[in-house]
């Protein structure tokens, strides 16, 4: 494993063709909320309250790493590791930020989506939605402004980190505000495929 590179794996639709188990001979995984349902990231960043119940109850964080924000919950809650400084963010976004204060030369993205599903984006874009503790599948997608910003901070404030947003074609959304960075570049599973071959 090297500990140059970083997967951050955010639960947008576009990553379920990613077979997750592979990249762990290849770098240090990040991954957001019910992942851990499925896969075991080297960290699991989860700052909604309910995951933090769900997990809990499974005494997840007492044998992985799992990290959140300071609140009554975490305070209370064994084995959790409180993220400093605490910016409040949204999971994907905290699980970026994480890894980029690790120090990764490389850092991939998957699953940061933006935009919701259906004709119009209308729809929520999530892998785990209709499970329990998410939204149901027709419900509307959450606005994505936020996530949008909050990675755009991260990956500003870490101008030597190398970062590639993998997406399944270069006709996905990429937000203006990140075609703008010179340290993001969007590449396709296809590119990311080729160059860990």
């Amino acid at each position: 494993m090297s500990d140059k590179i970083a997967f951050v794996l955010g639960n947008g639709t576009s990553r379920k063709s990613l077979n997750l188990h592979t990249l762990k001979t290849k770098g240090t995984t990040y991954g957001c909320n019910a992942l851990y349902r499925e896969f075991v990231p080297d960290h699991l960043v989860c700052v909604d309250t309910k995951m933090i119940i769900e997990l809990s109850e499974k005494l997840y964080q007492m044998e992985h790493s799992v990290w959140s924000n300071r609140n009554r919950l975490t305070e209370r809650t064994p084995n959790i590791n409180i993220m400093n400084p605490n910016k409040g963010w949204s999971s994907g976004p905290t699980a970026l930020l994480l890894a980029s204060q690790n120090n990764h030369k490389e850092v991939y993205i998957f699953g940061f989506d933006y935009v919701g599903l259906g004709d119009t984006n209308q729809l929520v874009n999530n892998i785990y939605a209709g499970s329990k503790n998410y939204k149901n599948v027709n419900d509307r997608a959450t606005y994505y402004g936020n996530w949008q910003r909050q990675t755009m901070m991260c990956i500003n404030q870490h101008p030597k980190t190398k970062y590639y947003r993998v997406l399944t074609s270069l006709e996905d959304y990429i937000p203006d505000h990140l075609r703008e960075l010179s340290n993001l570049t969007h590449i396709t599973f296809e590119d990311f495929n080729k160059n860990f071959q």
